[in-house]
């Protein structure tokens, strides 16, 4: 009896206090009603959705506090304790604000249309402007070195000439857009990445993994696509100059003017200019390049009826660099006795998209490069030649749980230069040139199958023609589900890329005068096969803005890989399709915390395994890291407007070409890490000034090996001797049997530097 009357004690009050009390609300954004939106009643781990009017409902509730938190993406978090006494009904008003944060998330290169990222079926990276402000740098080229799993490879130790490589893939593999259209590619993807202004990049969107079911060749890899900033969300003036202690100065400046109610143009203009030759390694040579760099660029929205699209853009890039021996200068450009790398760019682009008239949405875009590269190699002279024009047109339809993309494109290009690549050979004797011309047909379509809220299954394949290689197909498949808040993501991805190779106009080192070029045999298209899982969990709270980890795991199956072959012959580079096949699989995690918009910080690895079997060798390649990492945080002091940004990257050693035996270099590089500093200060009138340091901790490669440029001081190989099959002797002034070779290189030579910046928005 005593049991039974001490359980009716403890039950008692819940019975009592559970009679009808409720909670009713109702949750609005800017006076509208939000419908849909989960609403949670913490304590008593229940959840309902709003209705068409934004009402929810909370019933047979207890006296006591409860906890109300709605925790969406789109919206700041809101959390609200209700106090439930002897009244039956409690009636509540929520008014949840724009998470900007979130909003600004807008990717177009996973669908070619403007899409929330959450929503994407493909994984996609997105990095503001504000990223990459973190550590300011004068070209796209150096401000992707944050980017976890991207690494701006140098490739020549002379002329600093480079690449970027994604998940440890080479440059060629990697496909650069400019708005969406594929500007830098064939000659430019070496050349055409320094002239790229970080003052007019509005964010950077980052696909990992084969893309050419929409972009076609080259995506095989990756795909990074810098979207400019639109004329209208534009300030309509902009300065900012920064210089550093290694003298170089580098300034852009944007202005936005209106031409009446329908027009608005941007103009933004960027000058870099470094003349002072360094040689702290003490080789003779200059450590960094000599470069005077201009680019001019100018982009038009216009204002249509319906929000219908409709803008253009051009940029012209003018650059003359050179590197080489100290005391070099334009007298001895292609003589034998100052070695000298110099190199002429000019080079004009034009990109838009408009959008038809039509009650369809049918858009129409369009590019056209222009390159012209005019350049010595010592004595080599190399002239290239190269215009590339491409049209597409793309249908965006809705039927019902269907979203459909369908597209067509035709790609032209043109191709001159002064090597065997454009050499025709008529009738068994003469020798005359013979430009490159391509023309790649092109059609794809894919649809988005929304099932029911949470889930989407994407379809795709693409069809090209190529006149030397004949039918191309790349399919692709990617699913993804999500909880119904959309803060656990999960995505699954199958997909082809394909890549027609031109050497000359994607290898540095097929340019330089150290080694002879030879191809083996009629290079054949590579092709891929990549399979990615994709886990992404987001969390928010009060005091934390957001937590965000991205997680993804990737193997990609390569046959037709075309490998250069550095060993065979010290003085040669053997082209050829890989007699076997080649493998890429890794992991890599990003982790993103935001808390009371004071801290900032990111934090990813990439763990990266890439090797080749042929004839049952397991070879793996020169210049690919096994593991990197980055980072970047900040901080923030609102009261005196200070900002402190810390940013680095950290990577494994890599495998490096060697010219023998005898060689004294390491065959690895070190474990290095380049880390940067920042501090600026901001005024109400729109001034910034900052300074800070890059390469904190001084690492140069020269400090972990014998010597970078082999035989620097005898860059023309006057004084080696060679056998009867053209191999290097040992002898006393060579003992170790080396020639002339720049091609030992994995990192800049430019060591710590002070840097200081003026900024001004009007």
């Amino acid at each position: 009896m005593k049991s039974l009357i001490k359980l009716f004690i403890l039950f008692f009050p819940i019975i009592f206090y559970s009679q009808n009390a409720e909670i009713n609300g109702y949750v609005n954004h800017n006076k509208k009603p939000i419908q849909g939106i989960e609403v949670i009643l913490l304590n008593q781990n229940r959840s309902t959705l709003t209705n068409e009017k934004g009402f929810f409902n909370f019933s047979n509730l207890n006296n006591g506090k409860h906890l109300i938190l709605i925790d969406s993406n789109k919206y700041k978090p809101f959390r609200k304790i209700v106090k439930i006494t002897s009244v039956k009904k409690t009636i509540i008003n929520v008014e949840l604000y724009e998470n900007l944060s979130e909003v600004e998330e807008v990717v177009i290169s996973s669908n070619m249309k403007e899409i929330s990222k959450l929503e994407c079926a493909a994984p996609v990276e997105v990095y503001s402007s504000s990223f990459f402000r973190a550590n300011p740098t004068p070209s796209v080229f150096e401000s992707l070195q944050n980017i976890n799993g991207i690494r701006p490879q140098l490739n020549c130790n002379i002329c600093n000439t480079g690449d970027i490589h994604i998940n440890g893939l080479e440059g060629p593999y990697t496909m650069v857009l400019i708005d969406g259209m594929p500007v830098v590619s064939g000659l430019s993807t070496v050349y055409g990445l320094n002239g790229i202004p970080q003052s007019l990049i509005d964010r950077i969107e980052v696909i990992k993994g084969p893309a050419s079911t929409l972009y076609g060749s080259e995506a095989v890899g990756g795909l990074i696509n810098v979207i400019t900033k639109k004329a209208s969300k534009a300030k309509p003036l902009s300065l900012e100059v920064f210089g550093t202690s290694w003298a170089e100065i580098n300034a852009d400046i944007s202005n936005k003017i209106n031409i009446g109610d329908k027009a608005i143009s941007l103009l933004g203009v960027n000058y870099y200019n470094y003349q002072l030759p360094i040689d702290n390694n003490q080789d003779g040579f200059t450590d960094i390049t000599i470069q005077n760099r201009i680019s001019l660029f100018n982009k038009w929205n216009f204002k249509r009826n319906k929000n219908r699209i409709f803008s253009i853009a051009g940029r012209y890039v003018y650059e003359n660099r050179w590197g080489g021996e100290m005391n070099w200068n334009d007298n001895y450009r292609g003589s034998d006795s100052v070695y000298g790398e110099s190199i002429y760019t000019n080079r004009w682009e034009a990109f838009g998209s408009y959008q038809l008239p039509f009650k369809e949405k049918i858009i129409y875009m369009f590019s056209a490069n222009g390159h012209y590269h005019d350049s010595y190699y010592g004595t080599l002279k190399f002239k290239a030649n190269q215009s590339v024009f491409f049209n597409q047109l793309t249908w965006n339809k809705s039927i019902k749980k269907h979203e459909f993309l369908i597209g067509a494109s035709m790609r032209h290009t043109y191709y001159d230069d002064n090597t065997t690549a454009t050499e025709n050979i008529e009738n068994n004797y003469d020798t005359i040139n013979k430009p490159s011309i391509t023309i790649l047909p092109g059609f794809f379509i894919q649809d988005e199958i929304k099932i029911k809220s949470i889930a989407k299954l994407l379809l795709g394949i693409r069809y090209d023609y190529h006149q030397l290689h004949g039918n191309i197909l790349s399919p692709r498949l990617n699913f993804k589900i999500n909880s119904k808040n959309q803060k656990t993501i999960f995505r699954l991805g199958i997909g082809n890329g394909y890549r027609i190779a031109n050497i000359f106009t994607e290898d540095h080192a097929a340019l330089t005068g150290a080694r002879d070029v030879v191809f083996s045999e009629t290079l054949r298209p590579e092709t891929s096969w990549n399979g990615n899982i994709n886990f992404e969990q987001r969390w928010y709270g009060n005091k934390i803005d957001k937590i965000a980890l991205d997680f993804s795991l990737f193997y990609t199956y390569f046959y037709n890989k075309i490998i250069p072959d550095y060993s065979t012959d010290v003085n040669k580079i053997i082209y050829s399709n890989l007699n076997g096949h080649a493998i890429s699989k890794g992991s890599t995690i990003n982790l993103e915390i935001k808390i009371n918009k004071q801290i900032n910080t990111r934090v990813g690895a990439t763990l990266i395994d890439l090797f080749s079997i042929e004839n049952n060798n397991k070879i793996y390649p020169f210049l690919t890291e096994k593991f990197s990492g980055t980072w970047s945080f900040q901080y923030k002091f609102e009261k005196i407007n200070l900002l402190i940004d810390y940013t680095g990257n950290i990577y494994s050693p890599m495998k490096l070409p060697l010219l023998g035996d005898l060689d004294p270099r390491s065959p690895y590089s070190p474990w290095y890490s380049i880390q940067n500093i920042k501090v600026a200060h901001d005024w109400e009138n729109g001034m910034q000034l900052y300074v800070g340091i890059k390469n904190l901790l001084n690492w140069t490669p020269n400090k972990n090996t014998a010597f970078l440029i082999a035989r620097s001081q005898d860059p023309f190989d006057k004084e080696v001797q060679f056998d009867p099959n053209g191999n290097a002797i040992a002898t006393a002034n060579n003992p170790y049997a080396l020639t002339f070779d720049p091609s030992y290189v994995y990192a800049a030579n430019q060591g710590i530097r002070v840097f200081f910046g003026m900024k001004f928005t009007f």
